[in-house]
């Protein structure tokens, strides 16, 4: 954080503390926009600048995301304007895999996701067993490894 960084902290700490204001918190809002090139990366990245409250823009080409990060940032605002660049886009929909409890079900396993990461799905989609899977457990014994009722 160099000497700029540390005398805009103190200038907003003394201003908020003059005024009586809750410090404004620190957003960051995520988002998965097709870009091909460097020139494409651009100019997502001077679109999502314009935006209002944004501190920081990052992009990832590699991965295909671009990184708002700013006061008062909001999603839907990103989001628009990232349209605006008339590029397929949404919110990044990945998360790591140890945050979902089922990674592996067809709804959240995704071939072009980054490494560790899954879509985020809800927790409605559960894995439930069946009867069926009930009768496969009870054909084998763990008591008598002999008595297999298939044999």
């Amino acid at each position: 954080m160099g000497i700029q960084g540390t005398l805009e902290y103190l200038s907003d700490v003394l201003s908020s503390a003059k005024k009586g204001k809750k410090k404004k918190q620190m957003q960051t809002v995520a988002i998965k926009i097709r870009m091909d090139c460097e020139g494409c990366a651009r100019k997502v990245k001077s679109v999502l600048s314009g935006v209002k409250g944004a501190k920081s823009v990052d992009i990832d080409l590699k991965q295909q995301k671009a990184t708002v990060t700013g006061y008062n940032v909001e999603a839907k605002k990103v989001l628009k304007a990232a349209q605006s660049t008339k590029k397929k886009c949404e919110l990044w929909p990945y998360v790591p895999y140890n945050l979902v409890a089922h990674p592996y079900i067809s709804q959240a396993y995704d071939k072009k996701a980054p490494p560790n990461m899954v879509r985020k799905v809800a927790d409605t989609s559960n894995i439930t067993e069946t009867a069926m899977d009930d009768r496969y457990t009870v054909m084998f014994s763990d008591d008598n490894p002999n008595a297999c009722s298939i044999m």
